[in-house]
């Protein structure tokens, strides 16, 4: 069976959506931390998984490098 642009499309939009509930999950449990141990550590992850997520929000919404 050939799969359409359209089957592609629609598995990898779920595949996002499958992400981003799971970070939604790890986010409102503190993305594992313990709130009242939080460490310099836990703030170096937590930018690092910002930068990772501006690269995204920048290239979907065109703004930063990706502005028009």
């Amino acid at each position: 069976m050939s799969r359409t642009a359209l089957d592609a499309y629609i598995a990898r939009k779920t595949e996002i959506d499958s992400m981003l509930a799971r970070l939604a999950a790890l986010s409102d449990d503190h993305f594992g931390a313990d709130p009242e141990a939080i460490t310099w550590a836990d703030v170096g992850t937590l930018a690092h998984y910002a930068e990772l997520l501006k690269r995204i929000t920048d290239s979907a919404f065109k703004e930063g490098e990706h502005a028009k």
